[in-house]
């Protein structure tokens, strides 16, 4: 089965791709020729991955799924969300992203946060939704080398380390992403 993910993020595919079956070949959108930037205008995470996985299906033809990652922070009213990719301005960032949100946090107690993925799949003109979530807090200081994005911050919940200082493997089996992609993973193996 062909599947296209509508994503631009190499880091992104590269950690989807370690964790598909092999009966699955996933495109990137650079495999279809798509190099448009699409505008995630939604207000909410599943409505932007909506809005990819539909832009997908409909200019190119293609089976696809698109996600959509927001980190919420409990005592920022679950900010930055669905702007969490460009949290501190255009370009995105997340070197800058971090500083912000460690800014905002100075000297607040309540570090709660959670990771959140929703994934839209179009699959033979019907369209499918999963979820993720991964618990956890911000750290008051960067650890560790590995990942993307807000990584080195995150400190999953019993966790002693933040997602930074994890392999991948280790890092996919409790992520936001790593659950939604095994949910979607799940309702495809359903089809064979």
């Amino acid at each position: 089965m062909k599947l296209v993910f509508a994503t631009h993020n190499l880091n992104k595919l590269a950690e989807v791709q370690k964790m598909l079956p092999k009966s699955i070949e996933l495109l990137s959108l650079k495999d279809i020729n798509c190099f448009d930037d699409i505008e995630e205008t939604a207000t909410s995470l599943e409505g932007n991955a909506q809005i990819k996985a539909n832009y997908v299906t409909n200019k190119f033809g293609y089976n696809c799924f698109a996600d959509d990652t927001g980190l919420e922070v409990s005592s920022l009213n679950g900010a930055p969300g669905v702007f969490s990719a460009r949290y501190a301005g255009e370009p995105s960032n997340s070197e800058k992203n971090m500083q912000k949100l460690l800014s905002k946090l100075h000297g607040k107690s309540d570090r709660n946060a959670q990771f959140r993925t929703s994934i839209c799949l179009n699959l033979n003109e019907k369209q499918f939704l999963f979820d993720g979530i991964c618990t956890g807090k911000i750290l008051t200081n960067k650890q560790g080398e590995k990942g993307f994005g807000y990584d080195p911050i995150f400190q999953p919940k019993d966790y002693n380390s933040s997602f930074a200082e994890m392999t991948s493997e280790e890092k996919n089996k409790i992520s936001h992403r790593g659950l939604a992609i095994q949910k979607l993973i799940e309702f495809l193996k359903q089809l064979n």
